[in-house]
């Protein structure tokens, strides 16, 4: 007959762990179970013959590793016209002398000498301190954008001439370094192109060492890569809180709600409604029940739709002002403390199985996050249109009270009312149309408003209300 073991107290069990803690350790079995480098090479050997190993092969690895930083050096700096040469030298020297060819021996001797001469080249370095200042991080499309370089000869030996090759974009930019005097130092300017928005890469400075064949070639970088914000070009418009807004939102709402801060009437009581808004003294006089009904209030918040589809504009020029036109009713709207939010399309991924039916929402912390935001969207073929950016907006227009859509003049008119109806009719619609080719103008079209713009300057006149037009 067995007996199944029984569960010791656990009082008995932490007071065997902690006497088990209390015990001296036996640092000999600790290390018998530590195997270290040494151990692995010479194992139970002892005296001057394992210290010789250990020093044997301390030796291979140093050799190896200078081995293997000299081949990776050369390998950095030879270009593969230069392997090719380096691989046909040997055979052409060989082969003449084995086969008597005068020919491929004078080959063999000229490549040779070519190599010679090429590694002369990346012979030395120049010690320079080259400071790369930028222009401000953030200008606007047009704006004059200037860089500073200046190279500092810190050694007490004057420096030969060179040429700094500096990135702006995607064009490299070279610039001429004369020789400069021990402690000397000399600055340049270079000019950076903002003709476009985006984000603008500057730098790294390098100079490039090669021979005139082009067997060898070494780089040297002299500063980090810098980036500059290109934001598109944007003009100060009315105050939201006057113009154009304020005579859209100043339009009184029908919308009736059980609890807001406008009365509307008195009703009779119907179950389900909160008890806390029974009006008593009426409904002491007429012996019913009667509860308050308010207006909804309209919350001071805008909608700023821009579509980058590019069926929806007409050219580049177009999608340009239109993004421009985004940029500052956006940035104005921010500079007043409004609640604000500018969304652009989606764009579905090449590969995508699916097409991406959403919207991307733009920073509106500051006017700069927006701008920069801004400053790299592009339109394309796979994203979405007027319609479905409308649609998704008006599905999140909760508190909205005026929401404009921008977009370019292909968009028909049919296309614009399915778009306008696509917000609830508490939130009014304005549609900017960006037309450079048009006369500028706003009219009335349904329920929602259509202003057509040719330029930025178009859109502060329309902004100022309707005497303006």
């Amino acid at each position: 007959m067995t007996t199944a073991p029984t569960d010791r107290p656990r009082g008995a069990a932490a007071a065997g762990a902690a006497e088990r803690a209390r015990r001296p350790i036996d640092e000999s079995t600790i290390g018998s179970t530590v195997t270290t480098a040494r151990t692995r090479i010479v194992g139970e050997r002892t005296g001057w013959a394992a210290d010789a190993l250990v020093a044997i092969v301390r030796a291979g690895r140093a050799a190896r590793g200078a081995v293997v930083a000299v081949l990776h050096a050369i390998s950095s700096v030879v270009t593969p016209l230069g392997w090719t040469v380096a691989a046909l030298v040997p055979v052409a020297l060989v082969a003449g002398y084995a086969w008597g060819w005068t020919e491929l021996i004078v080959l063999g001797v000229v490549g040779a000498t070519l190599g010679v001469v090429a590694g002369i080249y990346l012979v030395g370095r120049t010690r320079l301190e080259v400071v790369l200042a930028p222009p401000p991080q953030r200008v606007a499309v047009g704006d004059p954008a200037i860089a500073r370089l200046r190279v500092h000869n810190p050694t007490r030996r004057r420096s030969f001439g060179q040429i700094l090759d500096v990135p702006v974009g995607r064009e490299i930019v070279p610039v001429s370094i004369p020789g400069l005097s021990p402690a000397g130092a000399v600055d340049r300017e270079l000019a950076v192109p903002t003709g476009r928005r985006g984000r603008l890469a500057l730098g790294p400075v390098r100079t490039v060492r090669a021979d005139p064949i082009g067997l060898v070639r070494r780089e040297l970088v002299w500063t980090e890569a810098l980036e500059l914000i290109v934001h598109p070009r944007t003009i100060d418009i009315p105050s939201t809180s006057s113009g154009l807004v304020r005579d859209l939102e100043g339009q009184p709402t029908r919308d009736i709600t059980p609890s807001d801060l406008a009365f509307h009437a008195l009703r009779e009581y119907v179950p389900g409604d909160d008890r806390r808004h029974i009006h008593w003294k009426s409904t002491a006089k007429t012996g019913t029940f009667m509860v308050r009904q308010f207006e909804e209030t309209r919350r001071s918040h805008l909608v700023v739709a821009l579509s980058i589809a590019s069926i929806d504009f007409g050219s580049d020029d177009e999608f340009e002002l239109a993004v421009s036109v985004t940029g500052s009713l956006g940035a104005r709207a921010i500079r007043d403390a409004r609640e604000v939010s500018v969304v652009v399309s989606a764009v579905t991924p090449e590969f995508a199985k699916r097409a991406v039916v959403a919207l991307r929402p733009l920073a509106t912390l500051t006017p700069a996050r927006l701008l920069d935001d801004l400053a790299v969207v592009e339109h394309g073929p796979a994203a979405l249109g007027i319609l479905d950016v409308a649609r998704l907006a008006g599905e999140g227009s909760r508190g909205v009270s005026v929401a404009f859509l921008v977009v370019g003049s292909t968009v028909t008119p049919a296309r614009l009312r399915t778009a306008a109806a696509g917000f609830p009719p508490a939130v009014e619609v304005v549609v900017i149309l960006c037309d450079p080719e048009h006369v500028p103008g706003r009219r009335r079209l349904g329920t929602f408003t259509v202003v057509t713009i040719g330029s930025l300057a178009d859109l502060r006149r329309a902004m100022q209300g309707a005497q303006s037009w």
